[in-house]
């Protein structure tokens, strides 16, 4: 899809196009839909209209029912935050700076500019890709917001950062389809994006979980955010905008870190795990001790990915009054349930000595057809290892598979009631 063509989509002959197309898509082969669509129009129109068709219907997914009036490209709705990370980030913007004017430097298709603009701001945003940029205009207009949007057809760079209230930078993590992992390979590159975020009053950077914590800058706030149990994005919060100041324990440890590790009287940012839709928000303990390790009890927590990437699992083995089963494993047990939405919880029903064999024959005593396995710190394909199982009974269990010191164990449970929904 060119940006003739996208624009074409936007008249009133491309939107006629585009709701045969999605029409066709519903009841019918891409073969056959194509063919229709070009009794009628140009090639590029057709085509256009079917690619948006189809990118519509795999956005619902992410944007419920707003993705039938919206637009996207294939990168940009795989980058794209969810709509309910976005909106809770735009809130903390926007209460930080009320009715003030954001720069988004990479807005891609407009997620987070849309979120920003219904929050209140006026926006200001920064896009190179002309084509991405016309669907980000075009975003902004389906969702009636433009009068609070202005997007421009230029690079971070052209953006002068000192202009605004704040500013919020997305780098582009894809090259050629595929996934960028090295922030120095982001777009803009991760020493230009702090380089901007330096001279604003304020800035909020949205980076991938994996992040190193040698790339945090001091004084930030790293938060670390999980939707429904899965860990969706880290933000680095700067200026006006950071929680660092002496609240919580920032945090100075490289990732390699032991899990049980708890917070420091001093450090260099600070880290935070949020938990959506609920808003659960934790800090590290500056005066709690790292985490004391023991046998294996009655029950097991497995922590939210969240609370592992920002190093926070210690606060949690205190508020379940547990241990960890090894010390550079996020694996916590303990001899009561004590439920808390920063962890699932397993009643452990039998502690086995590593062994296909031994695993084997204990499921099928127990007349297990159907295993949900876990692992942490254990070297095993996961799906070969189910297939070796051979099960065939009624029942269904979870296998968690980890080290104990130098030990492997599996740990057979059942699932316990959640807190509430997270």
């Amino acid at each position: 899809m060119n940006l003739d063509a996208f624009l074409e989509l936007l008249t009133q002959r491309g939107q006629r196009a585009l709701a045969e197309a999605e029409e066709l898509a519903s009841r019918t082969t891409s073969v056959t839909a194509v063919s229709t669509l070009r009794r009628t129009y140009s090639a590029e129109l057709a085509s256009a209209a079917l690619t948006q068709a189809s990118l519509r219907a795999r956005a619902v997914a992410k944007f419920g029912e707003d993705a039938a009036r919206m637009y996207f490209t294939p990168d940009g709705l795989e980058q794209a935050t969810r709509p309910e990370v976005a909106a809770r980030r735009a809130r903390r913007m926007a209460a930080a700076a009320p009715g003030g004017r954001i720069a988004d430097l990479c807005c891609g298709i407009g997620g987070d500019l849309v979120a920003l603009a219904a929050a209140g701001c006026t926006v200001e945003a920064f896009e190179h890709d002309p084509l991405t940029a016309a669907v980000a205009r075009a975003n902004a207009d389906a969702l009636g917001l433009s009068d609070a949007v202005t997007v421009h057809t230029a690079s971070a760079a052209d953006a002068d950062p000192r202009r605004y209230d704040a500013i919020f930078i997305d780098p582009a993590r894809r090259s050629s389809a595929r996934r960028v992992f090295d922030p120095m390979a982001y777009s803009p590159p991760w020493p230009e994006a702090l380089k901007m975020a330096d001279v604003a009053p304020a800035a909020c950077l949205k980076v991938a979980p994996g992040l190193p914590y040698e790339l945090v800058p001091d004084g930030a706030e790293a938060e670390w955010v999980s939707w429904r149990g899965e860990v969706k994005e880290a933000a680095i919060w700067l200026g006006g905008l950071s929680g660092f100041g002496g609240r919580g324990a920032p945090c100075a440890e490289e990732p390699g870190a032991a899990a049980g590790h708890g917070g420091t009287a001093e450090g260099r940012f600070l880290r935070r795990a949020t938990l959506l839709p609920s808003g659960v928000s934790m800090t590290a303990d500056p005066a709690l001790a790292p985490a004391a390790t023991g046998p294996v009890g009655r029950y097991l927590y497995e922590p939210d990915g969240a609370a592992v990437r920002a190093h926070l699992v210690a606060e949690i083995v205190a508020e379940v009054r547990g241990r960890l089963l090894d010390p550079h494993i996020a694996y916590i047990t303990g001899d009561e349930h004590v439920p808390t939405p920063w962890a699932t919880g397993y009643a452990i029903l039998e502690e086995i000595p590593f062994s296909g064999k031994r695993v084997r024959q204990a499921l099928r005593e127990r007349n297990v057809g159907a295993v949900t396995i876990k692992k942490r710190g254990f070297a095993v394909d996961v799906e070969r290892f189910r297939r070796d199982l051979r099960l065939s009974g009624d029942a269904s269990l979870t296998v968690v598979l980890t080290r104990i010191g130098d030990r492997p164990v599996a740990l057979l449970c059942e699932p316990v009631p959640a807190l509430a929904p997270v």
